[in-house]
């Protein structure tokens, strides 16, 4: 059972990870269902969400594990709400922790078992729950039919109608109006607590199971048995509440199954479905709603002249919109809906129409259609009731009139909405007739089924017609400022707007009452108090949404939002209006759509909540209104700009990344970027924090548009309100202005902080300072170091209240380890300090100071492309980088200057504390940081701040020094001790750590000066200095039975030998054994010589059997790809190019070349030894001479003459090598065994000494002389002192033939002449 709970959990958490829109999706609905007393958790929430987002998308082990466990604190500090809940499983998903993330997410059902089932894992709901619920399906089946059948049989349809559901929902021609009358109070009452009980017996049944399913999951014995629990059926009440009532969305709410927006439609039934199943609430996929609209003419019309049609009222059951209906009033699926009667029957009328008035008159919206509909058929029965007495259905019981805008009830009752609007605002709860309790007090739309069948029995009866005008009760007017015809002619207009089914005079009251707002407006006193008040009533609101709805006159729309809007910005009472039917919202954002651009004035003045915006994907639309100019639109109350920026800083501020992302690439990838600048120059406040906050996230997605902001903004209107704004808009306002100074020019950073400083009408530097005092502990940072960089633009004084404020600030929250976002923002704020940015705004501290160590191939990376095309000419280029880096190089050192000095170096102190920190953020920004005020202390005068920065941070350095595995950590590190070694505490200091970091040094030594630099000071001193260097054996292989060892060299992590047999031995040179890799018998005589091209893709082997082989190195073995027959016996063989030197049996060297041609040099010579170096060969001969001689020309001169035999003996030069400039060679002579070293451009002896062994082989390190000799030993020689330091024995009766040391000098390898083969670790 556990495997398979475990299964189905595990797939879907795996998809919704794999799947992003998804995840994002689940999130965003999370959101929005927090409950209030987590709001102000929201920004720890999104930071969890975000930190679990980079885990998922980085590739790199370390920052994934980091981000995973920094994820999971965040949520395990606060409140468990379902949007946490739903994050930990992923996270510990992604931990492997399969059983942990299988019990959270279950835990979901348990705790909010309608979110869990609804928007979370409707899957895992129907695969691991829904089988076990065929008894709450039963039930429900059952119940629902004797309701029906109850309905049905009082209602006196026949006996078919309540035996079969399908025939219910399904095949019923019973009209929906005749239904809501027949049905009685009980029924509907019923038939709300049937579904009410049903969606509680289902929650209550998640949690028994989800509880099941948890303690299968958490028993050891994972396959063994457990009984699953009972189905719960009974639901017990106590009054009108239900004792189930754990969850958020229990009955207690006010919006339950079957209602829409707190509105009880009591025919809630999908009447389009077959079969009763389980009904899960979706969530109304708004973005898609304008197919609800059928349209009479091509939207087209719009794109081309904005002259073309309007979309219809929306149909309820459009089956091709893919969501649920949202018409609260009558609503079967078999009837045919409001608007597709329109679409049948209307005949439009536009304005151009040259038919008469009264030829109008004669052309209803609504005529009978010839097919039998249901609606009308019903409607027969009801006009037959009696000629000139209106049904009572079309009466209000409560006005005892005409219904003019009929709205049913819950309890479905039928009311004028003025009517029981007021009976409502007088303080009563219940309906009037039936006094039952309203569960919602928000009045349902319109129902337009029984206002159009009203309108067709007036048209027959016209004698009773006048009876709808009286509806409308409009006030005498005591108006000042127009005369009794304009008063007059408005009334009438009004009057049409709301009664007329005439569109042609409808739209005619628009211009009407459109033109008299416009003069009264004009004429500087605006309307009347009461006309506003009567243009706010619900039907004449109403009347302007038919407009909307039905019109297809591109200038009557845009008149009909311009009242409405000027409407709703004076009178809130009109957006309740508005947004008191979901319809009417519905249809403007899709006019706004479709190209009606005015509308967005509109539809922010509704207000719309941020999860519908991102539903409605309005990004489109509101970024082709901020890229039009203003002279396009019609003068609104609000500018149409303005509308769609505040629109779309809700968009960004929505938390949904896909959308924001979204939103922001295609304002930065347009023009759109710089329409959205000019709105920092807006009048309207709201607009420029709007714009702030845009511009603000365009630069976190792609730090290079930073640079069009600041050529482009006018920073002097966004400085103005930075005192009034709240703290949020503070922020963001502080934040921008940060960002825009982290170009990749100095000398433009500093003119815009000027401008931060000198504009504005209050003292930028004071407002910031005042905020210092009450920003949130996360904002501190950002603020304190803008703050900071203003008081550095005039020359450090000895004393700043600004500065001190600024640096305490970071100091602190470097140090306050309780708030990690603290901590992240001070160490990146310090980093951002030292002045260099690359294009994207990314500071370029640690590339440049690896510049400054010697590793600076990724700062000439960075720089390059970011001076690619940027300066036409190259002298131009030159001179305008050397000003910029003069300007940089000012910047560093006042910085770094205020930084060190503040209270005797407490920056340290901060920086210490953060390298503490387990989160690799934090650590990394800070070691950058240290390195980089620790190496300025070098290059600034005397601060005496030196011994805290080596007291704070000497330890550490030395220990990341030690264990980093990134080379450019540890180069960086070595950067920052060289700064303690030029003074004496420091040195004295960090000399009893030498032994721990001297074999990093010798690494570096080839690459950084830096590190040369502090070997040679170690070296320096008392012979104390000798225990700087240990040798210790590390392995050791017996080959004996190959003969001698007669060659060897390291090469990677390889070694090579070749034996006096002929063999070669390949062997691995990892760890302290010598393992044997492959071992070749393709020589057949001595292999004398090995060695490896500077490439190092071929090893050249030379043998007694007169040939030179080329052999390709490969991962595990090396294989032989060419034979060289060179027809002489090969002697410490040499390659250059495409020749080698060896010396042959006899006299003289002898070059072949790989073509086949050989020649002979120093032929009168006897030679021993040979060393290469850039094409310049060294011979030491047998008569003690050396000879160079220059390969290109074939000149040689004489370094050292030769000297005569006595007595027989020679004393020939056995070995010879050159290292750094110098030629080093150890022979015997008269006086015995003596080391000379040359000069290799002058020729001249620099020094010699005596050895006491012979020497047989030779090998210079960087800081050591190695030299094997007869006896078995190798006196190991300081190269600077020349003194000797150690002798390494290896053997008793044996000759030390061969030595190598490996590229990084970690170890040497020895070849003896009795067959060993031998490895020292060099320490």
């Amino acid at each position: 059972m556990s495997t398979t709970i475990l299964h189905h959990t595990t797939t879907f958490l795996s998809t919704t990870l794999t799947q992003p829109p998804l995840r994002h999706r689940i999130l965003t609905t999370l959101l929005t269902t927090l409950p209030t007393s987590h709001h102000h958790h929201i920004k720890q929430l999104n930071l969890a969400s975000q930190t679990l987002e980079n885990a998922i998308t980085t590739t790199n082990t370390s920052v994934k594990s980091s981000s995973l466990r920094l994820a999971e604190n965040l949520l395990l500090s606060y409140p468990q709400n379902p949007f946490s809940s739903f994050l930990l499983s992923l996270i510990y998903t992604l931990h492997n922790q399969h059983v942990n993330a299988s019990i959270i997410l279950i835990q979901l059902f348990e705790t909010h078992p309608s979110i869990a089932r609804s928007e979370v894992a409707p899957q895992v709901f129907e695969e691991m729950f829904l089988r076990n619920f065929v008894p709450v399906l039963e039930w429900y089946n059952g119940e629902r039919s004797r309701i029906l059948s109850s309905l049905c049989s009082s209602s006196g349809y026949g006996d078919g109608y309540g035996s079969d559901d399908d025939s219910v929902v399904g095949d019923s021609v019973v009209s929906c109006t005749t239904l809501l009358s027949k049905m009685n109070d009980n029924q509907a009452v019923e038939l709300k607590e049937l579904e009410r009980d049903y969606e509680l017996v289902l929650d209550e049944n998640c949690r028994v199971f989800a509880g099941y399913f948890k303690e299968v999951l958490g028993s050891k014995d994972g396959d063994g048995v457990i009984d699953p629990p009972c189905v719960v059926l009974d639901v017990v009440r106590k009054g009108d509440e239900c004792e189930y009532d754990r969850d958020e969305k229990s009955v207690s709410t006010s919006t339950e199954f079957g209602s829409e927006n707190g509105r009880y439609n009591p025919i809630w039934t999908d009447m389009g479905e077959r079969s009763i199943e389980i009904q899960i609430k979706k969530n109304k996929n708004l973005s898609k709603f304008p197919s609800f609209f059928p349209e009479r003419v091509s939207p087209r019309v719009f794109t081309n002249g904005r002259s073309s049609s309007r979309p219809l009222k929306p149909s309820p059951n459009n089956k091709d919109s893919g969501s649920e209906p949202e018409d609260n009033s009558c609503s079967v699926s078999s009837f045919e809906s409001e608007a597709e009667l329109e679409e049948k029957n209307v005949e439009i009328m536009p304005l151009d129409s040259k038919k008469t008035l009264s030829q109008k008159q004669k052309q209803p919206i609504i005529t009978e259609s010839s097919s039998f509909d249901p609606v009308m058929g019903d409607y027969d029965s009801l006009i037959n009731e009696g000629k000139h007495t209106p049904p009572k259905d079309f009466v209000c019981p409560i006005t005892t009139h005409i219904f003019n805008d009929p709205v049913t009830l819950e309890t479905g009752q039928t009311y004028e909405r003025k009517a029981i609007q007021q009976w409502l605002e007088r303080g009563n709860s219940t309906c009037p007739i039936t006094r039952q309790k309203l569960h919602s007090t928000q009045l349902p739309k319109t129902n337009y089924i029984l206002k159009h069948l009203i309108a067709s029995w007036k048209e027959l009866n016209p004698s009773n017609s006048n009876q709808e005008s009286e509806q409308l009760d409009i006030p005498s007017l005591t108006l000042t400022s127009q005369d009794d015809g304009t008063v007059n002619e408005l009334r009438a207009a009004i009057t049409k707007l709301c009664t007329s089914e005439v569109l042609k005079e409808a739209e005619t009251s628009v211009f009407t009452i459109e033109r008299f707002w416009q003069d009264s407006t004009e004429s500087g006193l605006g309307p009347e108090v009461e006309i506003q008040n009567l243009l706010s009533e619900p039907p004449v609101i109403n009347g302007f949404m038919e407009i909307l709805f039905s019109s297809v006159n591109t200038r009557v729309l845009i008149s009909t939002v311009f009242l409405l809007s000027e409407l709703g910005s004076r009178n809130e009472n009109v957006i309740l209006t508005l947004t008191r039917v979901d319809s009417d919202v519905e249809c403007v954002i899709a006019l706004f759509q479709k190209g009606l651009f005015e509308a967005v004035v509109l539809i922010y003045l509704l207000k719309p909540s941020i999860t519908t915006l991102v539903q409605l994907e309005l990004a489109d639309s509101l970024l082709s209104v901020v890229n039009k100019n203003e002279n396009e639109f019609f003068k609104m109350c609000v500018k149409p700009k303005t509308a769609a920026v505040l629109l779309l800083g809700q968009l960004v501020a929505s938390g949904d990344d896909g959308v924001v992302f979204e939103v922001v690439r295609r304002v930065i990838s347009g023009k759109v970027i710089e329409c959205i600048i000019s709105s920092l120059e807006s009048e309207c406040t709201e607009e420029r924090i709007t714009a702030v906050r845009l511009l603000l996230r365009c630069i976190q997605e792609d730090g290079k548009c930073r640079n069009v902001i600041a050529d482009k903004a006018e920073l002097a209107p966004v400085l103005e309100i930075l005192v009034g704004a709240n703290d949020q808009d503070r922020f963001e306002i502080v934040q921008f202005l940060s960002e825009l100074v982290k170009l990749n020019r100095r000398t433009f950073n500093n003119q815009i902080l000027h401008i931060i400083k000198d504009e504005g009408t209050f003292s930028t530097m004071h407002t910031l300072l005042v905020y210092l005092q009450t920003a949130g502990t996360e904002q501190l940072p950002v603020v304190a170091g803008l703050l900071l960089q203003l008081d550095l633009l005039a020359e450090p004084r000895k004393m700043s209240i600004y500065r001190e404020e600024a640096i305490d600030t970071l100091i602190s929250c470097l140090k306050n380890s309780d708030s990690l976002s603290a901590q992240v923002a001070a160490s990146e704020t310090i980093l951002a300090l030292h002045g260099r940015f690359s294009s994207s705004g990314k500071p370029l501290t640690r590339a440049y100071l690896l510049k400054n160590v010697g590793l600076d191939k990724t700062y000439r990376s960075i720089m390059r492309k970011e001076q690619l095309a940027a300066i036409s000419g190259p002298s131009g280029e030159i001179q305008e980088t050397m000003e910029e880096e003069k300007a940089a190089e000012e910047w560093e050192r006042k910085m770094a200057f205020v930084l060190v000095s503040h209270e005797f170096g407490l920056i340290f102190e901060g920086l210490s504390e953060g390298l503490k920190s387990k989160y690799a953020e934090i650590c990394s920004a800070c070691f950058v940081c240290a390195t980089w005020l620790v190496h300025m202390l070098t290059l600034l005068p005397d601060t005496g701040t030196k011994g805290a920065a080596r007291i704070c941070l000497l330890n550490q350095l030395v220990a990341i020094f030690k264990s980093a595995k990134d080379t450019e950590d540890k180069a960086l590190s070595m950067l920052a001790l060289s700064s303690f070694i030029h003074d004496p505490d420091g040195q004295q200091e960090i000399a009893t750590h030498m032994k721990d970091i001297l074999k990093g040094l010798r690494e570096f030594k080839k690459s950084s000066k830096v590190a040369s630099e502090m070997l040679k000071v170690f070296s320096e001193g008392s012979e104390s200095s000798a225990d700087l260097w240990n040798h210790k054996e590390l392995a050791q292989q017996d080959c004996s039975t190959n003969g001698e060892v007669l060659s060897i060299i390291s090469f990677k992590d390889k070694i090579f030998s070749g034996h006096s047999d002929g063999a070669i031995k390949v062997w691995t040179g990892k760890g302290s054994v010598l393992h044997l890799l492959q071992e070749i018998r393709e020589h057949s005589k001595a292999v004398t010589s090995l060695t490896v091209l500077q490439s190092g893709d071929t090893l050249y082997s030379g043998s007694h059997d007169k040939t030179v082989r080329g052999w390709s190195i490969n991962k595990e073995m090396i294989q032989c790809e060419q034979v060289y027959d060179v027809k002489d016996h090969v002697n410490n063989l040499l390659v250059a190019n495409s020749i080698s030197c060896f010396i042959p049996q006899g006299a003289g060297i002898k070059i072949h070349s790989w073509s086949g041609t050989s020649k002979q040099l120093n032929s009168s010579k006897y030679v021993k030894c040979l060393a290469l170096v850039h094409g310049r060969l060294y011979s030491g001969c047998q008569d003690n001479s050396i000879q160079e001689i220059d390969l290109a020309t074939g000149t040689s001169s004489s370094i050292q003459s030769g000297s005569r035999k006595l007595l027989g003996k020679s004393n020939p030069v056995h070995a010879l090598k050159v290292h750094d400039g110098l030629i080093y060679s150890a022979s015997s002579s008269i006086e015995g065994t003596a080391l000379k070293i040359w000069n290799a451009s002058s020729h001249t002896l620099t020094h010699s000494v005596s050895l006491a062994s012979e020497v047989r082989s030779m090998v210079i390190s960087s800081d050591m002389i190695y030299m094997g000799c007869k006896g078995g030993i190798i006196e190991v020689w300081c190269k600077k002192k020349l003194s000797r330091k150690e002798i390494l024995k290896v053997g008793t009766n044996s000759k030390v033939i061969c030595m190598d040391l490996d590229s990084g000098e970690d170890y040497l390898v020895v070849g003896t002449s009795d067959g060993k083969l031998q490895a020292w670790g060099v320490n």
